[in-house]
């Protein structure tokens, strides 16, 4: 087994001679600390039947209308078009969706209405809220 110097299991292991077995094998033990560690995940999204979708799929039809290609001489040219229209698709998506971040405390049912609600509770403190 190989170790890096600076890894946290480097002087967290222990050998034992005495349980050689039959071969030259000697046993090795490695304890790995496992550390609950927050991660943030971001995810980009559009809003399924939303203003955001129909624009990203209005403006993307219309980038694939725009390719040129009627022409192709090369793979060179091929090469630039494909890329061309890659970064046509990054402007676009990067332009409508919304990041939601992911945590192990994200509710995949909230939504705007259940912010709403919980707001009309916070100002008014009745149960009926």
């Amino acid at each position: 087994m190989f170790l890096k110097p600076d890894s946290l299991e480097y002087n967290n292991n222990f050998i034992y001679p005495d349980w050689r077995v039959t071969l030259d094998h000697i046993s090795l033990i490695v304890n790995i600390a496992i550390i609950e560690k927050y991660i943030q995940i971001r995810k980009y999204m559009i809003v399924k039947n939303s203003k955001e979708k129909e624009n990203f799929v209005a403006k993307l039809i219309r980038a694939i209308k725009r390719l040129n290609i009627e022409n192709i001489p090369s793979k060179e040219v091929f090469k630039q078009i494909v890329q061309t229209f890659a970064n046509d698709i990054d402007r676009i998506w990067y332009k409508y969706p919304k990041i939601i971040n992911i945590t192990k405390h994200s509710k995949a049912w909230w939504n705007k209405n259940c912010h709403r609600d919980l707001e009309n509770y916070r100002i008014s403190k009745w149960i009926e809220d």
